[in-house]
C-alpha cells in the first residue's frame, strides 16, 4: 500500500530559529474514506505568520493553539482522490484547513470548492487567508474614504500588499513600510503605491512626514516594531488603526511597550484588533467584495515557492529575516 508524509508538532518554540528539533515527520498508508467523506491530495501549502503564534504555549487566543503531537495547523490547496460526498467530486480543486500532510480525509466542513481557472497560486495568495484578511481590515473595520491616507505596515507581503493596492484602487494616498529596497522598488513601481519606507535604513520619523504631509488617516498594522510609534504619532483625529498582525513580537520574551494612549483621546482614534476565525462565516461577502478587484487586473501578487512538505520547518524562518518575496508556499 502507498504512503504518505504528515509532520506532527512536538515542541514549542524556545528562541532559536525554528526547524526540525520541533517537529515529527511520519510515514503513513494512504488512508479510505467512509460515508460522507473526501480523500484529498494536497499539491500546496500556505505558510502564514499567524502560524508562528499557533506554536506558541498561550492558551488564551483567538483559535486554539496546535498541541504537541498534533498534525501542524495550515491553509491548502488540493484535489479530490476519493469521494463519497454528494456536493464533491472526484477531480475537484478544492482549498481549506488541511495542515502539514499530503493527504487528508474530511467530511467537507471548512473544504471549499475552486472555481476553473484558478490556480492554486492565485487561491493562496489572493482568495484565501491574505486576500479575506485583507478585505475585511481595510473595508469592514477600516473604512476607507477616497484621498485619505493610509500606511502599511508588512506592505510587500501577502495581505499588506493587497491591502495597498485595494485602498490605491479606491483612491487613497498609500505609502508602505517594508524591510528592503527591493521591496520598496516592487511595491512602488509595480503595485502603484505613492511612498515606501525600508524600516531597516531610512529615518523613519523624517521618511514618514515627508511621505505622509496630511498625516495618515489609517495604520493597518501587521508588523509592530520601532515604526509603529512614529505612524501613531501622525495620526490625524478621527484615524483608524487595524491592528491584524505583530510577528516582531510574536516569539519575544517581552513584547515592545505600545504607544501612549493620550492621542486616542485627544484625537478620538478607533484602534480594532481582529482575526479572521471570527468572520469565516463572512467569506462569501468578502469574496464577493474582493473578486471583482482581482478580475479588473487590480490586485496583483507574487508567491515564494518552496519545494516538499518538509521544506515548511525550515521556511517559517522567512518572515523573521524578511527574505520571502511575495505569498509564501510550499509545493509538495
Amino acid at each position: 500500500m502507498s504512503q504518505y508524509t504528515e509532520i506532527l508538532l512536538t515542541q514549542r518554540p524556545d528562541g532559536n530559529p525554528i526547524g526540525p528539533h520541533m517537529f515529527e515527520v511520519k510515514h503513513k498508508p494512504v488512508p479510505t474514506i467512509g460515508p460522507g467523506q473526501i480523500l484529498i491530495k494536497q499539491t500546496h501549502m500556505s505558510l502564514d505568520p499567524a502560524m508562528l503564534g499557533w506554536m506558541m504555549p498561550d492558551t488564551n487566543s483567538y483559535i486554539p493553539r496546535v498541541e504537541l503531537g498534533e498534525v501542524m495547523r495550515s491553509s491548502g490547496f488540493g484535489q479530490v482522490v476519493e469521494s463519497n460526498h454528494p456536493d464533491f467530486a472526484k477531480g475537484d480543486n478544492v482549498m481549506g484547513m488541511m495542515g502539514w500532510t499530503e493527504y487528508l480525509v474530511s467530511t467537507g466542513q471548512g473544504i471549499n470548492k475552486v472555481q476553473a481557472g484558478v490556480t492554486a497560486e492565485m487561491a493562496l495568495a489572493v482568495f484565501a487567508l491574505p486576500g479575506l484578511t485583507a478585505t475585511q481590515g481595510l473595508f469592514n473595520i477600516g473604512k476607507p474614504k477616497v484621498g485619505e491616507t493610509i500606511v502599511v505596515t508588512g506592505a510587500a507581503g501577502s495581505v499588506g500588499s493587497i491591502v495597498g493596492q485595494l485602498a490605491k484602487a479606491d483612491g487613497l494616498r498609500v505609502i508602505g513600510v517594508v524591510g528592503s529596497e527591493e521591496k520598496a522598488d516592487w511595491i512602488v513601481s509595480e503595485l502603484g503605491f505613492d511612498g515606501a519606507i525600508n524600516y531597516k535604513t531610512d529615518d523613519l520619523e523624517s521618511k514618514l512626514e515627508e511621505l505622509t504631509p496630511d498625516g495618515v488617516d489609517l495604520f493597518f498594522e501587521n508588523t509592530g516594531g520601532p515604526i509603529q510609534h512614529h505612524i501613531f504619532h501622525r495620526m490625524n483625529t478621527h484615524g483608524r488603526i487595524i491592528v491584524c498582525g505583530m510577528i516582531a513580537d510574536y516569539t519575544a520574551e517581552e513584547p515592545a511597550p505600545g504607544p501612549n494612549w493620550i492621542n486616542l483621546i485627544k484625537k478620538r482614534i478607533t484602534v480594532q484588533g481582529f482575526a479572521m476565525p471570527d468572520h469565516f462565516g463572512d467569506v462569501p461577502n468578502l469574496l464577493a467584495k474582493l473578486t471583482p478587484y482581482v478580475m479588473q487586473g487590480k490586485v496583483k501578487y507574487r508567491t515564494h515557492t518552496l519545494q516538499g512538505l518538509e521544506s515548511a520547518m525550515t521556511g517559517l524562518n522567512l518572515f523573521f529575516t524578511g527574505e520571502n518575496k511575495g505569498k509564501l508556499l510550499v509545493e509538495l
